[in-house]
């Protein structure tokens, strides 16, 4: 198991904090994503549904677009918490759109997603494994 910095111990309390705060009752799938900025700050979100589903909007970029539309635009890590409402029983990876908008202010290589079952229980990945051969602004040069 990979080991969590000191600073991202706080990311786990704070994603399943925010996970309460989910306003999901179509999916009764709970989401909290807690989001570490390089400066140490953490912006929260949580997922947000809407009976016509498309408007609906995910935790991760709930905490992405809250920590971006407050200026900041480097990002270290972000704790996820997700599963049916209820104890968390399993992990809840960042689906594409979320992945790709971690991609646009992320380095792949540096950038720390933890899935987090429990303070105790909890998988930490790199953004390029979860989006090998990602596409960015980078790409764009």
């Amino acid at each position: 198991m990979r080991v969590l910095r000191e600073e991202e111990r706080a990311l786990l309390r704070a994603c399943m904090e925010a996970r309460q705060k989910s306003y999901s009752p179509y999916s009764h799938f709970q989401v909290g994503a807690a989001l570490l900025t390089k400066g140490g700050k953490i912006y929260v979100g949580c997922n947000i549904e809407n009976a016509a589903y498309t408007p609906t909007n995910c935790a991760e970029r709930t905490a992405f677009f809250s920590a971006v539309s407050a200026g900041e635009r480097e990002f270290a890590a972000i704790a996820v918490c997700g599963s049916p409402e209820g104890e968390v029983v399993q992990y809840a990876s960042p689906c594409g759109v979320c992945r790709q908008v971690m991609m646009e202010f992320c380095d792949p290589q540096e950038f720390r997603i933890i899935l987090v079952k429990s303070e105790e229980e909890y998988e930490i990945y790199t953004l390029g494994e979860l989006l090998p051969e990602g596409f960015g602004p980078g790409n764009l040069a």
